[in-house]
């Protein structure tokens, strides 16, 4: 049996990082249930041509329902009187004037977990500033980290505040407030801030800071790229190599492979966390490394070291990632068979369950596409639901 099989999702997404965060409940059983606008799904809802590649609506089925009529509200309450979880990307306070916040559906519901995720959380000053993801690492501390340290900030993808600040920070709520509801039987509330989340991810630099007042900077800290031993490289055919050798074994055979073992005691200490590298012994390792690399491929250095318990990858583009030995053995690319569009590749589920796995049982549903179903198991009858569509309540 799936892990969360009989848990009963209501999504209203809006954005994709609630979207993911249900599709991690639905791969593992949950039953997701969409609701969209009959308006359209928000900006950054797929084609219905590409929906079937995007993994975030898999597993779900779809209702279209407007929310802001009298009728599509009594629908909705209806559906949350028997469902255990709410997702909602609204900004703060969307719910409250759709009726259908947490006091409200507790109410009805007392097991019910709403969960709200936003950019700086349910209350305090920030709470009705837009943003994105380049907002919230910017306030969260973590963008001013990444770089060079003679450059500006680099931009990473939507990584930190989106899929680590926000999705998995949400599922984690989501889950523990289950665990809890088994004890108490009572649901609550889940207030998800995005900005928070990357404060979290802080974790293993605000100690220092903390304790001494050092405040790190870019491009100067150990796992930034400041120092030899934990580095990107070019190689002859102008791709990159990642060499990560903070355990001292590993720079001594690094050191050792390329001739140089005069340099394996200018290896990681503690102090090195955040001061950068300074000195003409750095300065000639790292000037040596630099020459070294560029003498073989990124593929011959993978060859000639990558069994000799040194860690070194290749930086891989997006193409070699999905081909790789490793990545296709953990099922991190799949094929699932779509009626239409035949065999779809899909990103893989990287939570390795021994007893109950997780599994993709179905692709993008069409926007819609289970009103009817839904609306029939509510009670409504044939001629019902033709004056809600007439209505445009549903589509």
């Amino acid at each position: 049996m799936p892990a969360l099989e009989g848990v009963q999702v209501l999504e209203l997404a809006q954005t994709p990082i609630a979207a993911l965060c249900s599709m991690i409940l639905g791969d593992f059983g949950a039953d997701i249930l969409k609701i969209d606008s009959p308006a359209g799904a928000g900006v950054f809802a797929p084609s219905v041509a590409e929906a079937v590649y995007h993994p975030i609506h898999r597993n779900k089925r779809n209702m279209a329902l407007n929310l802001r009529s009298d009728e599509g509200r009594s629908i909705f309450l209806a559906l949350a009187e028997k469902a255990d979880v709410v997702i909602d990307g609204f900004r703060p306070g969307v719910m409250q004037r759709l009726g259908i916040d947490y006091k409200t559906l507790s109410n009805l519901n007392q097991r019910i977990i709403c969960c709200s995720i936003s950019g700086f959380g349910q209350d305090g000053p920030y709470e009705q500033l837009p943003g994105h993801d380049i907002n919230y690492i910017s306030i969260g501390g973590a963008l001013g980290l990444l770089g060079k340290s003679d450059g500006p900030p680099s931009i990473p993808l939507n990584w930190i505040a989106d899929w680590a600040g926000g999705v998995m920070h949400a599922t984690i709520g989501i889950l523990l407030a289950l665990m809890a509801r088994e004890r108490s039987g009572r649901g609550q509330y889940v207030d998800i801030s995005m900005t928070d989340g990357v404060v979290a991810l802080l974790g293993a630099i605000a100690p220092d800071f903390f304790r001494s007042g050092l405040i790190p900077k870019r491009g100067e800290m150990v796992l930034s790229g400041s120092y030899p031993y934990y580095n990107v490289y070019e190689t002859r055919d102008g791709t990159y190599i990642s060499i990560g050798c903070l355990e001292p074994v590993f720079w001594q055979n690094l050191c050792r492979e390329l001739g140089r073992e005069d340099f394996a005691a200018h290896g990681f200490t503690n102090e090195h966390m955040n001061k950068k590298a300074e000195g003409k012994e750095w300065a000639e390792i790292s000037s040596f490394l630099t020459s070294a690399f560029l003498t073989k491929t990124s593929d011959e250095w993978i060859e000639l070291l990558g069994h000799k318990n040194i860690p070194i990858t290749k930086v891989y583009e997006l193409d070699e990632v999905f081909s790789d030995a490793q990545i296709r053995h953990r099922n991190m690319v799949v094929e699932v068979d779509h009626p239409e569009a035949g065999k779809v590749k899909q990103i893989g589920i990287a939570i390795k369950l021994s007893d109950t796995p997780g599994e993709i049982r179905s692709l993008s549903p069409r926007p819609g596409e289970h009103t009817r179903k839904v609306l029939q198991d509510l009670g409504y009858s044939d001629e019902e639901i033709g004056v809600l569509r007439e209505g445009k309540v549903i589509g």
